[in-house]
């Protein structure tokens, strides 16, 4: 890794207009950005994510003895900066500013072969970073374990979940975020899925971590079991697996991969999302960049619980919001213990009514015709692709790829044209579920 003399810096562009210096000065690193301004510890001990990507996450990790630096408290963050608090981050968001340097995820779009690949279930639980002494939130933020629940842990630095039980989320947060050093952390353990400061692939960093744990007594912690993905039936069948027992999805992890902080294409995360419409009630005003314009709607569902939905919004749907009264279709991960659906995305407005009360409910499709080809589309972000699907007889043909080219085609051979027709009712809730949306027929 590159380093810096002593006496010399050099410049790194953030997310400010001007660059970032950072600089050795008799061993003392510094940077301007904010994050490290804004420590409220010694400037010998202060690190960032600027200086963990020049020098690398074990040279750091070894200059400050191994602990990584709290979130900083600023006036702007207020109480969200306090010990012991908890980061809930929605997805596609980096909770990464001044807190360890943690491999995050990006979402699985169905264009990487995941055959060979690592694959674990996808924790609902609360992501912990121990620094060999403690437990440290995303953000720095320190979690209150119990001495007990810690003397046999390991001196070195490990990255996992703390987790109760499936379908167990804010139970869990609710134990963590306490700063007793209660007996309820009896509830938790600490599953292991990773070793950031073993400087090795994948494979030899759980290797590490198994034989860490091998004659270790303690009953809090374990290490998350990996297995090789065979192929794309395997992964769906497994997904469906994880989802009937109540788990939230899968993560799975390129072969011979490094640790390295930030989000990675090396980490996938695999989900299906939900999806539902709810009525909107009334326009919640922005902040930030969106000051003056929409900021959330708030809706309420057929049973009268209400919520709002702030995300997926484009800047026109933003200056000109959907009208009160409408219905929209939303997607999201999974209901809370209140009902409430968690992390609500807004898909479209339903274009087949246009102020229908929460509890009217449209009329039913027809049927499909499985014969007619029929063609899916998905343009979110960088992605822009298509997939179509067609039954002819006993068989289900598949054509996938960006959208501009001919793509590629898959055919499965099922018992029978009812089980094809099945077939081909399941592969489309899956894509639908993924945000694809279907368009005119395909040619």
């Amino acid at each position: 890794m590159p380093d810096l003399k002593d006496g010399e810096s050099v410049e790194v562009k953030g997310s400010a207009a001007k660059p970032y210096v950072l600089k050795n000065t008799g061993g003392v690193y510094s940077c301007t950005c904010p994050a490290w301004r804004n420590q409220s510890i010694g400037i010998e001990r202060r690190t960032c994510k600027h200086l963990r990507k020049l020098r690398g996450e074990q040279a750091e990790q070894d200059r400050i003895g191994g602990a990584l630096p709290a979130r900083p408290e600023t006036a702007a963050k207020g109480k969200a900066a306090a010990v012991g608090a908890v980061d809930e981050v929605e997805p596609g968001e980096d909770a990464q500013s001044a807190g360890p340097g943690l491999l995050l995820a990006q979402t699985w779009t169905n264009d990487v072969d995941l055959s060979g690949w690592w694959m674990s279930e996808k924790l609902d639980g609360v992501r912990a970073y121990w620094d060999g002494k403690q437990f440290l939130s995303r953000q720095g933020n320190l979690f209150h374990a119990p001495d007990w629940f810690v003397e046999q842990l390991p001196a070195t630095p490990l990255d996992g979940e703390l987790w109760l039980a499936r379908k167990s989320f804010q139970r869990t947060v609710s134990i963590v975020r306490r700063q007793d050093k209660s007996d309820l952390w009896k509830e938790l353990k600490f599953l292991v899925f990773d070793a950031p400061a073993i400087q090795d692939v994948f494979e030899r960093r759980q290797e590490f971590l198994r034989d860490c744990w091998s004659g270790r007594p303690a009953s809090f912690m374990d290490v998350l079991p990996h297995e090789r993905c065979r192929n794309l039936d395997h992964l769906r069948d497994e997904l469906a697996r994880i989802e009937q027992l109540g788990g939230e999805g899968l993560m799975l992890r390129q072969p011979e991969s490094r640790y390295e902080a930030g989000r990675s294409s090396t980490l996938l995360k695999v989900k299906r999302f939900h999806e539902a419409e709810a009525t909107v009630i009334d326009h919640l005003p922005g902040a930030g960049r969106h000051k003056g314009r929409l900021g959330a709607l708030a809706v309420e569902l057929p049973d009268g619980t209400r919520f709002s939905v702030g995300t997926g919004f484009s800047d026109a749907q933003r200056n000109d919001p959907v009208a009160i009264g409408s219905m929209i279709t939303f997607r999201y991960q999974e209901l809370s213990d209140r009902g409430v659906p968690r992390f609500p995305s807004f898909v479209r407005v339903r274009g087949d009514v246009d102020s229908l009360p929460a509890a009217a409910a449209p009329a039913p499709s027809p049927a499909p015709d499985h014969a007619r080809q029929r063609r899916f589309e998905l343009v979110e972000g960088s992605s822009a692709k298509f997939w179509e699907v067609r039954v002819d007889g006993a068989n289900v043909i598949v054509r996938y790829g960006r959208l501009g080219t001919q793509g590629q085609s898959q055919t499965k051979s099922l018992a029978d044209a009812a089980a094809a027709a099945k077939h081909a009712d399941k592969l489309i809730a899956e894509k639908t579920a993924k945000g694809y949306r279907e368009t005119a027929a395909a040619k």
